[in-house]
């Protein structure tokens, strides 16, 4: 029998359980646009989750898989305060494998493409997928050059 790879278990409190609920429910227009986009496997068959605590912290968007993290950053994050506490935040996602891309509310209103664009191009640098049937999955008649 094969033993699963283990899962980080968090310990979430009822508090912050309860915020990412208040996030989720009050998501700003930005993140409810590429939320649209992500949802139910849309981009690439990948799963994300929204407003999910990740340790000690409320990530905007993650995929476990990829292992990454999406925040989408208001006028705040770029103001001192806030550039040393995202700057803090990156670094613990970090420690515990995550890559973490971050894409303000304007690139995300005005470039939607080019930000999900660059989160496929990261997603499948992370998870590429099988191009042959030899190296355990793809579909028949693909491009194998």
């Amino acid at each position: 029998m094969v033993d699963e790879p283990k899962r980080p278990v968090w310990h979430v409190r009822a508090t912050t359980r309860d915020n990412a609920r208040r996030l989720r429910r009050d998501s700003t227009d930005a993140e409810r646009l590429i939320w649209k986009e992500l949802r139910a496997h849309r981009l690439d068959g990948m799963s994300f989750r929204r407003q999910i605590p990740v340790g000690p912290f409320i990530v905007d968007f993650v995929c476990h898989a990829a292992r990454l993290v999406i925040e989408i950053d208001g006028g705040q994050h770029y103001e001192t305060p806030g550039l040393v506490a995202d700057a803090a935040r990156d670094a613990y996602l970090k420690a515990k494998g995550f890559d973490v891309l971050r894409f303000s509310n304007i690139d995300v209103l005005t470039n939607l493409p080019g930000v999900l664009e660059a989160i496929l191009f990261l997603v499948r640098k992370k998870n590429p997928l099988p191009t042959s049937p030899a190296s355990g999955g793809g579909e028949e008649g693909g491009d194998k050059s």
